[in-house]
């Protein structure tokens, strides 16, 4: 082709990217519509400033802090970026409605809510206050009532993704969910890690997308060395579901990269289904034993380091990682790859 041919491919190319994915950036404020996923012990300051500062959006992974502690964290972000960021609430949390007011005081943008349905209270909370709310569908019923409830935009997440999953692929989900909920911007997740994917999803009518495992093991990730360089020696197929041993004691199925501990977690579930069958635990304490397995395993692994021991919770697409790269360099490779796939089309 040439130069003066490729050239205009590449700037045609650009201009569907930028025509796609128009709602979903002016949504969000920002350049690129690409978000970062809430990723417990990694989504802090560094990481979440680092998205923003590259052109997507970064999202603070509140987990159990209290508000005071999400209110520090906030103002740490905010001393980093000037652009854009949000922060991820579990519905469950027992100080939602303070950690909302500690979002809202701060004046971010944008909440998402995570976790149970949330209640119409604090969709009101959020919205009142002047922040948008994002929340996840895991199906097209549910989409529909978050939409009815208020929500200003969704996220759908197949089960590809790392950390806690839901059933469903997101190739399955973006099917059954896309074509019928238009009210609202929908951002995909769950198994991205090159642009030509987002591409992908955004011609089929996605707002935008969010990516985790990527930018876990990015240069500003706080996450420990040892833990980073288990993504760039895993496999796409290292990325499994946590087994559910017994039907009777039911195991939220959690995607990790395979390690010692995910075999002694079997091993443990088999022995508290034992002590049940022996007199020896009631079957609420053995269900309660299961679920304290793996308290603080995702810290040991992100923070100490401690990889087979730990919990290195990792998306499928952790097969993509292949080096420590600077959050600009992945944000810019993923746009310049939807960007050529779009060129031609």
């Amino acid at each position: 082709m040439p130069p003066d041919a490729s050239h205009a491919a590449l700037e045609a190319g650009q201009d569907r990217l930028n025509r796609l994915w128009a709602r979903g950036a002016s949504f969000l404020g920002t350049r690129h519509a690409i978000m970062g996923g809430a990723m417990s012990w990694v989504s802090e300051r560094h990481l979440v400033s680092a998205i923003s500062n590259a052109g997507g959006f970064g999202v603070i992974a509140c987990g159990s802090m209290g508000p005071k502690a999400l209110a520090a964290e906030i103002a740490a972000t905010q001393a980093r970026t000037a652009q854009p960021f949000g922060v991820n609430l579990i519905t469950m949390h027992p100080e939602l409605d303070a950690l909302i007011d500690s979002c809202l005081a701060a004046r971010v943008s944008h909440v998402v809510l995570a976790g149970r349905v949330p209640k119409a209270a604090a969709l009101r909370r959020v919205r009142e206050g002047g922040a948008r709310v994002i929340c996840f569908a895991p199906t097209l019923a549910m989409g529909k009532r978050l939409v009815q409830a208020g929500v200003d935009a969704l996220l759908i997440e197949g089960a590809e993704a790392g950390g806690h999953i839901g059933p469903v692929s997101l190739n399955v989900l973006a099917q059954e969910i896309l074509p019928h909920i238009i009210e609202v911007p929908v951002f995909v997740a769950g198994g991205i890690g090159r642009g030509e994917a987002i591409a992908a999803y955004l011609r089929m009518g996605a707002a935008g997308v969010q990516l985790g495992t990527r930018f876990a093991a990015a240069a500003e990730s706080i996450a420990h060395p040892r833990f980073k360089h288990a993504f760039i020696h895993a496999r796409s197929r290292d990325a499994l579901p946590s087994v559910q041993l017994d039907p009777d004691f039911p195991v939220i199925p959690v995607r990790a990269l395979v390690n010692a501990a995910t075999t002694r977690f079997v091993q443990h579930q088999a022995e508290m289904v034992r002590q049940v069958a022996d007199g020896r635990l009631t079957r609420e304490q053995a269900q309660m034993g299961i679920e304290h397995f793996w308290a603080g395993a995702l810290r040991r692994a992100v923070i100490e380091g401690d990889v087979e021991n730990g919990s290195v919770m990792a998306g499928q697409s952790v097969g993509m990682v292949h080096a420590v790269q600077p959050l600009a360099e992945i944000i810019a490779e993923l746009v310049d790859q939807a960007r050529d796939a779009l060129r031609d089309i």
